[in-house]
């Protein structure tokens, strides 16, 4: 099954991550205390704070720096009390868009997302509106230089959900969300290095954007992930290598 580009798009996102990587520990730190606190200190036996103590550390977070977060949620100190709320909106283009926030004043974090929202030209929608299309899976993204066919083989071997060739040649293994860290260690261990690694809202259902969308979009989103109570943003939209040439 071939499609666009998860490379090109990947790649793209990073650069503007990497500018604000300060923010981004910041949001790691909140939902490494959340994980702890609800499902206890030892990643071991904790799948949800494993899988992001090892995204910290793939992003270079020191490991004292994870450790404190940890025990600040094993503490269970009334400061780290953060309620998880989602919102859900559209974009250009009609762009379903998915805002996974941490927050301890919802009044604050919905007013914020309102206000980006508006500002970008997109219109926040009501609960329900957009959730239907997303699932969250398990995502692994390997650059076009890899062996696809080698790829294949050991994914669906450590029990992977399916395997997708993208035009560039990248490709594209996909997990049920509680086999992701099992999925990534497999692929890990039989020597596949991957570009990207992460838990996903996959949409069902995808929209193609052209330039003026793309830049559009791309900004909303930029604009959400700078609020300090967002933890992600998942969109269906799809971007083409050529349209994201245009915007560079």
């Amino acid at each position: 099954m071939a499609g666009h580009s998860k490379w090109a798009n990947i790649k793209h996102r990073k650069a503007g991550q990497d500018a604000k990587r300060g923010k981004i520990f910041t949001k790691f730190i909140r939902e490494i205390v959340v994980a702890a606190k609800a499902g206890g200190p030892a990643p071991e036996d904790n799948p949800r704070l494993r899988a992001v103590v090892d995204k910290a550390l793939t992003a270079n977070m020191k490991r004292d720096t994870i450790d404190k977060a940890i025990a600040r949620g094993a503490g269970n100190a009334d400061s780290d009390n953060y309620d998880e709320v989602s919102y859900e909106g559209y974009g250009a283009g009609g762009v379903a868009i998915l805002v996974e926030c941490m927050t301890d004043n919802r009044n604050r974090t919905v007013a914020d997302v309102r206000h980006a929202f508006n500002k970008r030209g997109g219109n926040l929608g009501t609960d329900g509106s957009v959730a239907y299309l997303f699932s969250r899976k398990g995502q692994l993204v390997y650059a076009p230089s890899v062996d696809a066919d080698a790829v294949l083989e050991a994914a669906l071997e450590a029990g992977a959900e399916d395997v997708v060739n993208h035009d560039d040649g990248s490709v594209e293994v996909l997990t049920e969300f509680g086999d992701f860290m099992a999925v990534k260690e497999a692929m890990s261990a039989a020597g596949f290095v991957h570009e990207a690694a992460d838990t996903v809202m996959l949409a069902s259902l995808n929209i193609d954007l052209d330039a003026a969308g793309a830049d559009a979009l791309l900004g909303l989103v930029d604009m959400l992930e700078d609020l300090d109570d967002v933890q992600q943003v998942h969109t269906n939209a799809q971007i083409s290598q050529a349209v994201l040439d245009q915007l560079s």
